[in-house]
């Protein structure tokens, strides 16, 4: 299935709240986040919701294939973002994803102590850990933000809009 598909009828997306509840972040239309903590199916979650904000921000549906691979990108790094805070941090608390128009910044929210970083030396052909290294290879910057008065980080990611 493309990851790219238009959205069916009960489709998950900003306005559904049945598995994690969604808000606006900004009053432009620019920013939407969505709480994890009590989700099913989380990266499908989290993708469906991605996919939705890309339709509604003009992203999709594509009009050429480099429009198509931006978004098929960044519905590969919040797969990744997603799938790493389950596997190494306690799970994700919340998805954050705003565009300015020209980087859109996903921010994944999650409990753990531990530092992500790109499995060195990266080996292709070995099965696992490669996600923050698909993370670095397709995004023009990605990084960790800690906050002193809780434990947890937010990891976050940039890729170019599409031109």
């Amino acid at each position: 299935m493309s990851t790219t598909r238009q959205p069916q009828s009960g489709d998950l997306g900003p306005e559904s709240a049945s598995h994690g509840s969604a808000s606006a972040v900004s009053a432009a239309g620019q920013g939407r986040s969505l709480a994890l903590t009590s989700a099913s199916g989380i990266v499908p979650l989290a993708r469906d919701f991605t996919r939705q904000a890309l339709y509604d921000w003009g992203w999709l549906p594509a009009s050429s294939a480099d429009r198509r691979a931006a978004a098929e990108d960044v519905l590969l790094v919040v797969s990744e973002l997603v799938t790493n805070a389950c596997l190494h941090a306690e799970g994700p608390e919340e998805l954050r994803v705003t565009c300015d128009g020209k980087v859109l910044r996903l921010e994944v929210v999650d409990r753990g102590a531990g530092q992500p970083a790109p499995r060195t030396p990266h080996r292709a052909g070995r099965p696992g850990g490669h996600g923050m290294f698909i993370v670095q290879r397709l995004c023009l910057d990605w990084g960790v933000e800690r906050t002193q008065e809780s434990a947890g980080k937010t990891v976050w990611a940039e890729l170019a809009a599409p031109a």
